[in-house]
């Protein structure tokens, strides 16, 4: 089978393009390397892909003309570019809508005209509002932030869609290797390792039911082999999380562990983009085979043991 991995070059494109061409596919992916945060990180992802046979594109996802001659009826589409953070949505909305919500429109129409099924990235996001655990079935209420709403277009984009079959995933706050850096833990571990301080909103008083890539990208394989094994036509969604909450300040407290220094900590009140908690509720994902295997402080370590490799920190 063939796979085009769009937003290769991101973590969680890396990651899954690594696991889809070990498991025999043949995968190509798109990236446009913009500068949102560091661009060599980006590119070392995508040499490190190139090393395992997997050649990653400089195209942006709403150029069509570009990449549609990768696309033909055996190609599954694992969408994944797009820009991401909730809090820098606030900031600066416009990509959020030109890459998220019109470049994704463009790869519809293209994978309309070729056939292609997809598999593509939502959030957890989306359901602002719903009781915990959050689930696919209940109605969100409005999303607090572009970013937020942007997937949850993506959503209605596909489930009006002409395409045969796709999946929605709403990933609960991927972390691992080769991470974002914007992202609390690689936040975090910067902040820390260069003694700055690490801002704690909402006093502190907040929990996250974080995901370790690795348990992220064998829920993404398991949606993947459903699209592809069915002949049905469908539009599904599906939560991806580790199923569990984390309070903040522990998460905190194992970064400092392992890297064996204590964080400067600096509580300020609630940022509007945020949610005081998430906690996925994985039952749906479940019934396809997904069981997360990695918990909080071994996948802490695995990241910090990463950065001071990548990073040279003693």
């Amino acid at each position: 089978m063939k796979m085009l991995v769009t937003g290769a070059a991101g973590m969680i494109g890396y990651h899954s393009a690594l696991r889809f061409k070990k498991l025999g596919w043949d995968v190509v992916g798109i990236d446009n390397f913009n500068d949102y945060y560091d661009v060599d990180l980006k590119l070392e992802r995508a040499r490190l892909l190139d090393e395992a046979g997997v050649i990653v594109h400089k195209v942006d996802v709403q150029e069509p003309e570009k990449y549609a001659e990768l696309l033909d009826s055996d190609t599954v589409v694992l969408h994944l570019a797009a820009y991401a953070n909730p809090r820098h949505a606030l900031v600066d909305p416009k990509p959020y809508i030109d890459t998220n919500i019109t470049g994704t429109w463009r790869l519809i129409q293209e994978c309309e005209k070729k056939g292609c099924n997809v598999v593509y990235a939502s959030s957890s996001c989306v359901m602002h509002g719903q009781p915990l655990p959050w689930n696919e079935v209940d109605r969100p209420s409005h999303q607090n932030n572009p970013y937020g709403w942007s997937k949850r277009a993506n959503e209605c984009q596909f489930m009006h869609s002409e395409i045969k079959r796709s999946a929605g995933l709403r990933f609960f706050t991927v972390y691992g290797p080769y991470g974002r850096p914007d992202m609390a833990l690689f936040l975090f571990t910067n902040q820390i390792v260069k003694g700055e301080e690490v801002t704690l909103y909402n006093y502190g008083d907040m929990k996250r039911d974080f995901t370790y890539v690795d348990d992220i990208v064998d829920g993404i394989v398991l949606v993947v082999d459903k699209v592809v094994s069915d002949t049905d036509s469908y539009h599904e969604i599906y939560n991806i999380g580790y199923g569990d909450q984390v309070d903040l300040l522990d998460f905190l407290d194992h970064i400092e562990t392992n890297l064996g220094r204590k964080a400067k900590r600096k509580l300020a009140p609630k940022h509007r983009a945020d949610v005081p908690a998430t906690w996925s509720d994985t039952t749906k994902l479940q019934k396809l085979g997904y069981k997360p295997t990695t918990p909080i402080n071994v996948g802490v370590k695995k990241f910090v043991d990463w950065y001071k490799e990548y990073y040279n920190v003693v």
